[in-house]
């Protein structure tokens, strides 16, 4: 799967939505979802990035994408609501949900975290994916085959010192990923997980700025995965996390 081979057309008919779409591994999943069918719904706060990925989709003769502007710090349970039924009402349904935003937060010893710096992360990393993922659940449903993406890290999965909130919130959408595929087992949702592992992107910047970024992969290398796991040709796999850089 990591050398999955997308045929053309692989998500034609499918509905994706990318949170986080404007940067980074969002706008790179966002313009292969596009490149490979999919109608894609741009979920993001800086309007300016979500448009210039917009303009790149209508550029390479994708169909039409939609954009949604949010801030997910600031987002309550009812704009994800009001969101779930906008998509409902504007699309033939829903087929597939990319949860790539995240916030990194500080890096500074467990005693250090300060009250404002947690409820940062989790908002943004816990609190906001719970909350649209209630909302969009009866609409995935709807779909004949439909994938819920989480992007989780290797510190949430064994906890390493000074990564405190990013590290906790990342252990909190594994669970929530496992929860979601344990109770979908028998629809037609699949919940999955994936590590990007260490990517050219401005959060990993931000994290080891002393690192060569051309030494690491680009979100475009890890592509193959996030293909895999979106079309039906990974509707036998929930439940799972998957490596996008194995070691």
């Amino acid at each position: 799967m990591l050398n999955f081979q997308a045929k053309a057309g692989l998500l034609a008919s499918k509905t994706i939505l990318v949170t986080g779409a404007g940067d980074g591994i969002g706008k790179e999943a966002a313009l292969q979802y596009a490149q490979y069918g999919a109608t894609v719904i741009l979920l993001g706060k800086t309007v300016s990035k979500l448009e210039a990925v917009y303009d790149k989709i209508i550029a390479d003769g994708g169909r039409e994408p939609a954009i949604v502007p949010l801030d997910l710090m600031g987002a309550t349970p009812q704009h994800y609501r009001d969101m779930a039924s906008t998509i409902d009402n504007q699309f033939s349904g829903l087929d597939g949900v990319l949860h790539n935003a995240s916030v990194l937060g500080h890096l500074e010893p467990f005693q250090q975290i300060s009250e404002d710096d947690w409820h940062k992360v989790m908002q943004v990393n816990v609190n906001s994916q719970f909350f649209m993922t209630q909302a969009l659940i009866p609409i995935l449903k709807k779909s004949p085959c439909a994938s819920l993406l989480f992007t989780t890290s290797s510190v949430g999965l064994k906890g390493r010192a000074y990564w405190g909130s990013y590290a906790i919130s990342k252990f909190a959408t594994q669970g929530m990923m496992e929860v979601i595929a344990d109770e979908n087992e028998n629809t037609s949702i699949r919940a999955n997980c994936i590590n990007p592992g260490g990517t050219r992107t401005n959060m990993r910047a931000q994290a080891f700025p002393a690192e060569d970024p051309n030494l690491l992969k680009t979100p475009h290398d890890i592509m193959p995965l996030y293909l895999y796991l979106m079309s039906d040709e990974s509707k036998h796999e929930s439940g799972k996390t998957f490596h996008a850089q194995p070691k």
